[in-house]
């Protein structure tokens, strides 16, 4: 399970896999990953995304039109692990397009592929038995969401059956960018903390230099989704990676970055 930061705080991209299409998305993944990306989130496109805001719902809408489904994101994953070894990748999805293949095959298919590990968005720890059970067995790490709303005990839960990271969501309500990061965040990590030695990646709303700045100061990682996704939304095709790779590289003060 090759999921690590080396820098502090780490980034993690989300990226819609199939938007604007399958081929520009493994271009921007690897300029992602050039541009100091460690880890990328490969989100499954899905017809019902509720926990999503208007800017994934809608690249996720894209996507299932042109007819992307797990199995492409899964043969993305292959190619971009060919290409960048090292990279970290984490198949991000609801849980549908999961139940359809098949618990055990997905994640089989998932590690074939070379995931590192699986996020899924709707997968609670307290009904995740065959989940795991599968994971452990294909030696993938299970990422969860822990959010400001959770109690201790299943803080203590999330961190003891998550491997890789744990995914504190900065605000309750759906994905995001925000002007500011709210002090909920600051609070979870250090709760999520008591129970694991565990990298913590912050995420929805995340979505600039500061933001980024901010979270290095109490969490292991910052996750950037919507603004990433926004931006690709309104570049022209083959002009997207170069614009993700100058926003990813400004992420830590470098330049170029969007504010």
């Amino acid at each position: 399970m090759a999921i690590n930061f080396k820098q502090k705080p780490g980034i993690v991209v989300y990226l819609t896999a199939g938007d604007p299409d399958i081929e520009t998305t493994y271009d921007i993944a690897l300029a992602a990953l050039d541009n100091g990306a460690e880890v990328l989130e490969l989100g499954v496109p899905f017809s019902d995304p509720l926990a999503d805001g208007p800017v994934i719902q809608r690249a996720s809408e894209r996507a299932v039109a042109r007819g992307v489904r797990l199995l492409d994101v899964l043969e993305l994953a292959k190619k971009i692990r060919a290409a960048r070894p090292e990279a970290g990748i984490v198949i991000f999805s609801y849980l549908n397009p999961v139940v359809r293949v098949g618990m055990a095959e997905f994640c089989k298919l998932a590690k074939e592929h070379g995931a590192d590990g699986v996020l899924l968005t709707d997968m609670i720890v307290e009904e995740a038995e065959e989940y795991l059970r599968e994971m452990k067995k294909n030696d993938l790490a299970p990422v969860f969401l822990a959010a400001p709303t959770s109690p201790d005990e299943r803080l203590k839960a999330i961190a003891e059956h998550s491997r890789g990271f744990v995914y504190a969501i900065s605000r309750v309500g759906i994905t995001g960018t925000q002007q500011n990061l709210e002090s909920d965040a600051e609070r979870l990590v250090s709760g999520i903390k008591q129970f694991t030695k565990l990298p913590v990646a912050v995420g929805f709303g995340v979505s600039n230099a500061e933001h980024v700045a901010a979270v290095g100061k109490f969490a292991d990682a910052a996750i950037i989704g919507s603004a990433i996704v926004k931006l690709i939304e309104d570049t022209p095709r083959e002009q997207a990676a170069e614009a993700v790779g100058k926003f990813v590289k400004g992420l830590r003060g470098q330049g170029g970055g969007s504010r």
